[in-house]
């Protein structure tokens, strides 16, 4: 029966427990939902009101895995790379690969830049040679007035790089954007981007209203925002090695014959963006995962990911296969933001955990053991696809919550595992053999 519609009140204002009530009282359906909620608060009352504070209208929490993928060497350093994840694959993919390549060389990057990109969009409904004329000045009175919040950053090295004026007016009539680049040195830079570009506005405003040539209504402000696109905020990460070094990676086939078929793989991904998709995404598993546990913004990671991989104007593969002179070279560029200090860095005690294993890298080396992880999951995820499918790895890894979601008691585990060692894993083989063998009782299962 559907339950009747209606507006609630001031839910935000409410304590934790009365929302919590509120909606096992309106929403949920059994006394259960209650229990199985408060269950998931943290046993220390200090570390749960903090996690409610990182956020609005919290109720409970939602753990997620806190994985380690252990040798990962990147750049002649060896890491153990915390990874939030709730995928056991993408776990062990990491790790298989980042074992395969510690004694190759492992992986090597490349901090392209760090530059990070604001923008103050805007109406000019005057003639824009005017503005073209003053630009100069009024560039110098932005960084002027925007000074008292980029006095501390630039006493580290940071702070705005440079501000041009883009026309968009062929788009849309009078559109025009104040386009500035920043350094942002350790911290991903969203809230002093935005500080600035607020600032900008609110000086742009007041200077064009000090113009007696300008027409009084000639601006409009629409928005200032930074962009989570950030192309020249990128990481080149490879590996490489010589063919015979690829010799048996999979039981009976050459290094040479490996090589040959993952390099079409890859190729499949640039050429098709449904494929593409798919291959991005086995990337930006592992990203996600280190960009989770450090406390990053990884949602701002998967956007600008997946728009660079479109900028040539086509969607296609952020990897790349070479193979020259018989060696094997597999590498990739992405852009994205991170940072080591401000947000939950200092705040979240697993995040300062995090970095505190990663022994406190900085934010461009933070960028490069993302980076790692994601093609080490690539390199898996192709490997698997292109020799003994995706399949036969994932469900494997897949047979022990099957086991958890047909209610199979523990102590039949092994004897299950060991029965698919060969054989293909699905719910309905799993299920099948439990009944045969009498594990589970077969009405609780339909």
């Amino acid at each position: 029966m559907q339950k009747e519609q209606h507006f609630v009140h001031g839910f935000s204002k409410k304590t934790r427990d009365e929302k919590l009530n509120y909606v096992v009282d309106n929403h949920l359906s059994s006394d259960e939902a209650l229990t199985l909620l408060k269950s998931f608060h943290h046993t220390d009352a200090k570390i749960q009101n903090l996690l409610e504070e990182f956020s609005e209208n919290t109720i409970t929490n939602f753990p997620l895995p806190y994985n380690i993928c252990p040798n990962v060497l990147i750049n002649g350093k060896s890491y153990m790379v915390p990874m939030v994840v709730e995928e056991s694959s993408v776990v062990a993919a990491a790790s298989n690969s980042s074992k395969f390549w510690f004694t190759r060389g492992g992986f090597k990057t490349e901090i392209i830049g760090t530059e990070k990109i604001g923008q103050v969009h805007f109406l000019w409904k005057d003639d824009k040679q005017l503005l073209l004329n003053r630009f100069d000045e009024l560039k110098e009175l932005l960084r002027k007035e925007c000074f008292e919040i980029t006095e501390n950053m630039i006493k580290r090295g940071g702070g705005i790089l440079d501000i041009q004026l883009k026309d968009f007016s062929h788009e849309e009539p009078g559109l025009m954007q104040l386009y500035t680049t920043f350094e942002t040195i350790e911290s991903m830079g969203a809230n002093f981007i935005n500080s600035c570009l607020e600032q900008f506005a609110s000086t742009f405003k007041k200077w064009h209203a000090a113009q007696k040539e300008f027409k009084s209504d000639g601006l409009e402000i629409i928005m200032c925002i930074l962009s989570n696109l950030t192309p020249n905020c990128r990481v080149k990460c490879y590996v490489e090695t010589s063919i015979d070094q690829l010799d048996n990676i999979i039981d009976g086939v050459s290094g040479a014959e490996f090589a040959r078929r993952f390099r079409l793989g890859v190729r499949v991904a640039e050429i098709d963006p449904h494929r593409a998709t798919t291959h991005n995404k086995g990337i930006m598993n592992g990203v996600d995962s280190v960009v989770l546990a450090t406390g990053n913004d990884f949602r701002a990671v998967e956007a600008c990911a997946h728009t660079y991989a479109a900028h040539s104007g086509k969607y296609t593969s952020l990897s790349h296969v070479s193979i020259d002179n018989d060696v094997f070279r597999f590498e990739m560029e992405i852009p994205f933001a991170v940072g080591v200090v401000g947000g939950l860095t200092s705040l979240h005690p697993l995040v300062k955990l995090s970095l505190e294993l990663l022994e406190h890298p900085s934010a461009k080396e933070l960028m490069s053991i993302a980076a790692a992880i994601g093609l080490a999951n690539n390199f898996s995820a192709v490997k698997n696809l292109v020799t003994v499918g995706i399949q036969q790895g994932h469900m494997k890894m897949h047979l022990l919550n099957i086991i958890k979601q047909l209610n199979i008691p523990d102590v039949h585990r092994n004897d299950i595992v060991e029965h698919f060692k060969d054989k293909v894993v699905s719910v309905s083989a799993v299920r099948n053999l439990a009944e045969k063998w009498n594990l589970i009782e077969i009405e609780k299962i339909k």
